[in-house]
Order: structure tokens, then sequence, then C-alpha cells
């Protein structure tokens, strides 16, 4: 799903929700899950999920096309864990 598939489906859902007031809630729920994350904090969404972020050491890497060893810089990467309730609806789901 989309950022404007989810704006859509806010506005379908909820027929009083004029669409820019929606994407104007998603961006900034979105924003303040950037912010967290950048900040280094942690976020839990109760029955979905939780964000947060993992340590990359710095390693040596190798150029695919050259074969040249590289050195590949630290780095902290989003990282996130669903939550027990997600995970069993998407098991339970019938494909």
């Amino acid at each position: 799903m989309t950022k404007s598939e989810l704006i859509d489906r806010l506005t379908a859902r909820f027929p009083q929700l004029v669409a820019k007031d929606a994407d104007f809630a998603v961006k900034m729920i979105l924003d303040a899950m950037s912010a967290a994350l950048a900040a280094g904090d942690r976020i839990e969404i109760r029955g979905f999920g939780s964000f947060a972020l993992n340590y990359r050491p710095p390693r040596m890497g190798r150029n695919p096309k050259s074969g040249e060893k590289v050195q590949v810089p630290e780095k902290w990467v989003p990282h996130f864990k669903a939550g027990k309730e997600l995970r069993e609806r998407v098991d339970n789901q019938p494909r």
C-alpha cells in the first residue's frame, strides 16, 4: 500500500474527512515517526509492531564490477519488528 492509497482509504472510511486533511494527518504521523527514529528513539505501536535502529559496524566490502575492496562505513538502519497480533492476522489469512 502506498501513501496515496492509505489517504484514499481513510477518506473512503471517514466521509467527513476531507482528502487534504487526511493527507496532512498521514504526513504528520510519518514525519513524527521519522523524527523520533532520527533522534534515536524507539517507536512502538501496540498490536502492529515496533520500529528501532540497528547498528551496522564498518566492514570491508567488494565492488562487484571491479572486484576492488571497498571500505563500507558504519551506519544506523531502521528496523521493523511485527507485533504478535499483526503476525497472527497475516498468518491466518487465506492466500
